[in-house]
């Protein structure tokens, strides 16, 4: 039994801004995401080598969290092409239409539903893949029990392999970010900090508030220590505002149970009235598992 986590957004942007060719529904509506998503999902419950026994998306519907109300520069919908944005619904249908479990998540983020699932059963399953490629995700990462999997790569990191992209171990993931930043989500870190400097920190202190106020208590020398402490102790508040945007809750509002998350196979019907409804005819032969009572 292996559980599957996929960042829902992140996968339908990638098909968004894939090199694939548009797609228009018989309405008139740009649907290239949507298909897209539609394709990648199938590919990966027919991977042999994936196994997928339990499964859920989750996505950002809107792109907009509780972060937002603790700091205006959080990421949010703004910039997001008007007709992406008009797939958001539509692409959790799609899924839906697959026989997988959605979670649309609106105050929390879509990273926090793949962390909280993580959390609750990842000692109930044989291993925990986290299918995206976000830094953040990096803080859930335990040994190979919970792995991080970018498929567009075809990387998977382990608890070692997190530590080499990253520089420090994965509780220290949130404190990183809070310090280098997070462009992705809008998170500025602190100025004159690099990775270099701030995984070195990281690694012999672990966490921000752990960290001396003077560099001269520091058991490490990271290249200008005294300017780094000095601007620790001057946005030492912002730091640990940055560290809370960055750390994943484990309380989303997400199923209850592993086996809400099983995953038996494509419903027929409805996804062949799916394709109907996209114009589409070749995605109707592409499933090769049709749940039990599909007619």
């Amino acid at each position: 039994m292996r559980l599957h986590l996929v960042d829902g957004t992140y996968e339908l942007y990638r098909a968004h801004f894939s090199p694939r060719p548009g797609a228009t529904a018989p309405d008139g509506r740009d649907v290239k995401a949507t298909v897209g998503l539609v394709s990648s999902m199938l590919a990966l419950l027919h991977d042999a080598h994936e196994s997928v026994t339990h499964v859920a998306l989750a996505f950002d519907n809107p792109i907009r969290s509780f972060r937002n109300d603790l700091f205006a520069g959080y990421k949010s919908d703004e910039g997001v092409p008007p007709e992406l944005h008009a797939q958001f619904d539509l692409a959790e249908e799609a899924m839906r239409a697959l026989g997988l479990t959605v979670w649309s998540m609106k105050d929390f983020e879509a990273d926090d539903a793949l962390a909280t699932a993580s959390a609750r059963w990842a000692g109930k399953v044989e291993q925990v893949r986290l299918l995206t490629p976000d830094k953040d995700l990096g803080q859930c990462v335990r040994g190979s029990k919970v792995v991080q999997v970018d498929r567009k790569q075809q990387k998977e990191m382990d608890e070692d392999a997190v530590r080499a992209k990253l520089g420090v171990a994965p509780a220290s993931v949130p404190d990183m970010l809070a310090l280098v930043g997070d462009d992705a989500d809008g998170i500025p870190g602190l100025p004159g900090f690099g990775e270099k400097g701030a995984s070195a920190l990281l690694n012999a202190y672990g966490h921000l508030e752990a960290i001396p106020a003077d560099a001269s208590a520091w058991s490490v020398r990271p290249r200008g220590a005294d300017k780094l402490a000095a601007t620790l102790r001057e946005h030492r508040e912002d730091a640990l505002l940055y560290r809370k945007l960055a750390t994943l809750v484990t309380d989303a509002p997400i199923s209850k149970s592993l086996e809400d998350l099983s995953w038996a196979g494509v419903p027929k019907a409805r996804f062949l009235s799916l394709c109907d409804s996209l114009g589409l005819t070749t995605l109707k032969t592409r499933p090769k598992r049709w749940a039990a009572d599909s007619a």
